[in-house]
């Protein structure tokens, strides 16, 4: 279950935004929309919105980058630099650190994990955890130092050698994954199931989706099969098959040094396709038991191709209780496909496991149809110095008009969709007169 995550200094946004999952239940939303452990409860999902470049992708970017940090810091190299993109538009932030920071639950334990690093070195790390009582404090690393407390569980003489081996600019903690101490395969284990998606080139998520496909049940494959079919895409079925390379299909008009690459590179592997299948009608219109099939990619549309894309991922979040972000999850989609992709995570019967969506879109259809509470919307707009700056419409204000100074909250019943085109909850583009550019010899 995740909690909570923090961001500083990354591309677009310079001061720390928190984008939070905890409930906000005295507000009046009631207990909609929450995944519960332990004594804990978390938003079940979170939309983002914001006008183009209000900063939504970066944001959700940087919860991406801090998961491929991990994976990726023990077995890099000692020059590789890391992926240092700070805020470049007040003068010294290139010179300040990027912060990641994360909270999230374990079978009823909260862990908060954190990292500062610039372009060479890791500058600070952190891991806590509460179970019960107050917050410890696992492991502490400033600089060159890092102090394990005697929470961080494990042989002294591994852990010592972990330490020892943690360079300059890699993760402490992904050094101590890499030795099989126990803590690190906790926090590893939850973030296997955290998974980031760019809804407008979802082209990469076609291999995972296949791959489950292929290496899951039947059980699994009909469940696909049911996501595309409530869609009512007009497909009957998906099915992948597998093959070996065939030389011979390659395209005719490849040159010949493009030609042996290919074929250097793909003997030996397998190929695969996908194809889609549709009822067979007889000549007067009537359904036959005769199918057709032919390749999802030749002769679907982009928002069929795009929900199988997204079905793998969709679906295994969904049965592992995963954390699954979506960036501009409506593009190639009708609103009310988008609509019913959310409702899956909304919805406890759907949603058993306790998985959870965040996802970034411009479609204010979802603020009046998709259910979603007050604290599960939040805005991205730009501040005065051009820095990303986030707000969930929950803690959204208004003055009183009796002039006493007074506020009120948003309601709960208000209709959100028609007030955020009005501009009341910021976050939309501020459009300029537009003046036509005429030569001299037009005027």
């Amino acid at each position: 279950m995740l909690v909570e995550f923090r961001v500083a200094n990354y591309r677009s946004i310079g001061e720390e935004q928190v984008l939070s999952l905890r409930p906000d239940s005295k507000k009046g939303d009631g207990d909609n929309n929450l995944v519960v452990d332990g004594k804990y409860s978390a938003l079940n999902a979170l939309a983002l919105y914001g006008a183009n470049a209000s900063g939504k992708s970066n944001l959700l970017l940087s919860m991406s980058l801090l998961d491929s940090l991990l994976h990726l810091s023990a077995r890099a190299s000692s020059t590789t630099k890391l992926p240092y993109d700070p805020f470049l538009l007040r003068e010294g932030w290139d010179q300040k650190p990027t912060k990641f920071e994360i909270t999230f639950l374990v079978q009823g334990v909260k862990y908060r994990y954190g990292v500062e690093y610039s372009l060479d070195v890791i500058e600070r790390e952190w891991l806590y955890k509460k179970s019960v009582g107050r917050e410890v404090n696992i492991f502490l690393r400033v600089g060159e130092t890092i102090d394990p407390t005697i929470a961080l569980k494990g042989n002294a003489k591994i852990i010592d050698a972990a330490i020892e081996a943690t360079r300059a600019n890699s993760l402490f903690l992904s050094t101590c994954d890499m030795f099989n101490i126990e803590e690190a395969r906790i926090v590893f284990q939850w973030f296997r199931n955290f998974k980031m998606i760019d809804g407008l080139n979802s082209a990469s998520e076609e291999m995972e989706t296949v791959s489950l496909w292929q290496h899951g049940n039947q059980e699994f494959r009909d469940r696909i099969n049911a996501f595309l079919g409530r869609m009512n895409l007009g497909l009957t079925a998906i099915e992948v098959t597998t093959k070996d390379f065939d030389a011979s299909e390659l395209p005719e008009l490849l040159d010949e040094n493009t030609r042996r690459a290919l074929i250097g590179r793909l003997t030996g592997k397998m190929s695969y396709s996908v194809q889609a299948q549709h009822k067979l009608y007889s000549a007067s219109g009537d359904e036959t038991k005769a199918h057709l099939h032919w390749k999802l990619d030749e002769r679907e549309s982009a928002g069929t191709i795009k929900a199988f894309h997204l079905s793998g991922p969709i679906l295994w979040a969904l049965e592992n209780g995963g954390v699954l972000i979506i960036d501009e999850i409506e593009a190639k989609l009708h609103p009310i496909m988008t609509l019913d992709t959310i409702s899956l995570f909304l919805n406890p019967d759907t949603n058993p496991n306790h998985a959870q969506l965040i996802f970034a879109t411009h479609d204010t259809n979802l603020l009046s149809y998709s259910n979603l509470r007050r604290d599960q919307i939040y805005f991205a707009e730009k501040n005065q110095w051009e820095s990303t700056e986030i707000y969930s419409l929950s803690d959204f204000v208004y003055v009183d008009q009796k002039g006493d100074g007074s506020t009120k909250r948003e309601r709960p019943d208000t209709d959100k969709e028609k007030r955020y085109i009005e501009g009341r909850y910021g976050a939309i583009p501020i459009l300029s007169s537009f003046h036509a550019v005429t030569s001299p010899s037009d005027g």
